[in-house]
């Protein structure tokens, strides 16, 4: 039994290593099997289809930035700040890692068959994050609400579900457009006169946090 999960780990790897060098799309089961020095029937054994060696590819990638997630918010007790911090590790992280960060969102090509009891639906990988985020907006917006003394927003403030949905498809789009060099070419000048470009993004991702969750209020 180890060896046999020793080897679908090592399919694993050698798909990884695909993707983060040449891109989802160089992924194939005949290339992986090349790759990892195996025969071309022999990930056949533990991925019955394209999808799901993708899918088991994604949920690495998942298992790596929920590790960075943990690092980055391990000492910080504010949910303002541990969702600025989570914030810059995602943008962070797209583009450090791209063919792993584009392979990951892409629903379309994962897995949403049933996997066995301690592997989930790929599709579903996304949940955790999402649910996450909002529980954070949610643990923001009370925080307002008690340092303003009302009992909560009103009927017109879009619940947190919405919220977290806005503000992390505001961070995948700036990480997406950072990476294709969009936002550089919008901002023109205007980027240039900030600095560096990590710093420009730090702007970018202050700016979305604002947006979404208002400015962060001097204590007096």
């Amino acid at each position: 039994m180890a060896d046999e999960n020793s080897l679908r780990e090592r399919l694993i790897d050698a798909g990884v290593d695909l993707v983060l060098n040449e891109g989802s799309a160089s992924v194939g089961l005949r290339e992986t099997a090349r790759r990892a020095g195996v025969s071309h029937g022999a990930p056949r054994r533990y991925f019955p289809t394209h999808h799901s060696l993708l899918s088991a590819i994604a949920h690495r990638g998942f298992q790596d930035l929920g590790a960075r997630f943990e690092a980055a918010v391990a000492d910080v007790a504010t949910p303002r700040g541990r969702l600025e911090a989570l914030a810059h590790v995602y943008v962070g992280y797209a583009l450090e890692r791209r063919g792993m960060f584009e392979l990951m969102f892409r629903h379309d090509l994962l897995d949403s068959t049933p996997q066995a009891s301690d592997r989930p639906r790929l599709r579903e990988s996304t949940l955790p994050l999402f649910g996450h985020i909002t529980e954070l907006v949610a643990r923001c917006r009370s925080e307002q609400d008690a340092a303003r003394r009302t009992d909560g927003p009103d009927g017109t403030v879009p619940p947190p579900a919405v919220v977290a949905a806005a503000l992390w498809s505001n961070l995948h789009g700036i990480a997406q457009l950072w990476a294709w060099g969009s936002l550089q070419l919008a901002l023109g000048s205007t980027a240039l006169e900030g600095g560096p470009e990590d710093g420009q993004r730090d702007r970018l991702i202050a700016t979305v946090l604002d947006a979404h969750l208002g400015p962060v209020t001097p204590c007096p």
